[in-house]
C-alpha cells in the first residue's frame, strides 16, 4: 500500500480533530481565562496528540507485509 494524496488527507483530518479534542480537553469545561492561560502548554499537548494520531495513522495503515515485524524482507 502507498501512501496516497488520500491517505494524508484523511490522516490530516484525523490529527486536527484529536488536536482539538486534546486542545478542549486541557482547557476543560470551567471558566477559562485567556490571559492567565498557559498557552505553551496546550499547544504542546494538543501538537502532540495530533502528532501521535497521524503515527497511528501510518502505522495502521498496513505498510509492508503482514506478519512481518518490520518493512525488511525476509530471506
Amino acid at each position: 500500500m502507498t501512501l496516497s494524496r488520500a491517505f494524508w488527507r484523511a490522516a490530516g483530518e484525523r490529527a486536527i480533530r484529536t488536536f482539538a479534542q486534546a486542545f478542549l480537553a486541557m482547557v476543560g469545561f470551567t471558566a477559562f481565562d485567556v490571559l492567565q492561560a498557559d498557552w505553551a502548554a496546550l499547544l504542546g499537548v494538543s501538537t502532540g496528540a495530533a502528532v501521535l494520531s497521524l503515527m497511528t495513522s501510518i502505522v495502521a495503515s498496513e505498510i509492508g507485509d503482514k506478519g512481518t515485524p518490520s518493512l525488511v524482507e525476509e530471506p
